[in-house]
């Protein structure tokens, strides 16, 4: 009982608190940016959905088909490769990047933000970035992986595919 207390409080704080937000036209979507928060870059401070079938999708690694690692010591090209990954699991269950409201991306080196970023920005929907989570590991459970993205897509019921 006490957390949903909580979780009433925390919703009528944001409820009344002054933020920017956009919503796609065919999106149950509402991306949500309060300004009393840093203006966010690529991504959204928080995603609002009202309804829709939800997708998680399992962390990728830089890895084709058969399991073998893509672009051994190439940060640009393990990224690419896990965001077609992430597309591939996507069109499997019906939903597209579109349909992306938050990703939680993990690095071995947050030096390589820059390259993250433009494989990133390759796929989503900029103008509408999803919620995001950047955090730096040691390592993965792929040797000479350098990067791992899970993400949580909300296909609108009208849109079933």
């Amino acid at each position: 009982m006490r957390c949903v207390c909580r979780a009433a409080a925390v919703m009528l704080a944001l409820s009344s608190a002054p933020f920017a937000y956009a919503q796609k036209a065919d999106s149950s979507a509402r991306y949500v940016n309060p300004q009393n928060l840093p203006k966010p870059n690529g991504y959204s401070h928080a995603v609002e959905v009202s309804a829709g079938r939800t997708l998680y999708v399992s962390g990728q690694l830089p890895l084709d088909k058969d399991g073998n690692l893509v672009g051994n010591g190439d940060f640009a090209a393990q990224a690419g490769q896990v965001f077609a990954n992430l597309k591939t699991a996507l069109e499997a269950s019906g939903a597209t990047f579109k349909d992306v409201v938050k990703l939680n991306m993990f690095v071995t080196d947050m030096d390589q933000l820059k390259a993250l970023r433009e494989a990133r920005d390759k796929y989503i929907d900029s103008r509408n970035p999803p919620a995001s989570t950047l955090v730096e590991v040691k390592r993965f459970v792929k040797e000479g992986a350098m990067v791992e993205i899970d993400a949580i897509a909300v296909v609108p019921e009208r849109s079933l595919r």
